[in-house]
């Protein structure tokens, strides 16, 4: 479910199945030719569409972060993220990213979801198992 189908006053009888965020981020580091944002996004949304669709109605998913220029201020200011989006009742964050190299050191993030090494997307069994894992309690970690 996109952030953007949920009305102000549907929020409070939702929230209580709403328990999972995504947030999708891409990776772009520096300005991109336009085709090169669209294979960044087309990335993006192929790993997305390995949580989305199955997760549909549990899941919310956040608007994208395109670009960041370091790292470490990025590893920052995605646990600050986390942590309030946590106090507004979700209890797990799922970060999706187009960047196989991106999964930073972020105590708030619960579980990253990225390509390969070899930038095939992630096994739909695999993120399935580590999201239904999460949500009961284990130990789950996967990229």
């Amino acid at each position: 479910m996109k952030f953007s189908e949920i009305e102000k006053d549907q929020w409070e009888e939702l929230s209580p199945f709403l328990d999972t965020c995504l947030l999708p981020i891409t990776g772009m580091t520096l300005a991109v030719k336009p085709f090169e944002a669209t294979e960044w996004l087309e990335r993006l949304r192929d790993v997305m569409d390995v949580i989305e669709i199955p997760f549909k109605g549990r899941v919310v998913t956040y608007p994208a972060w395109h670009y960041h220029s370091d790292r470490t201020q990025l590893a920052a200011d995605l646990n600050n993220w986390c942590s309030s989006v946590k106090l507004l009742g979700f209890r797990y964050v799922i970060v999706a990213t187009a960047d196989a190299s991106l999964i930073l050191n972020c105590p708030s993030v619960d579980l990253w979801v990225a390509p390969g090494s070899d930038g095939g997307l992630p096994q739909q069994k695999e993120i399935s198992d580590a999201i239904r894992a999460l949500w009961s309690g284990q130990a789950a970690s996967t990229s």
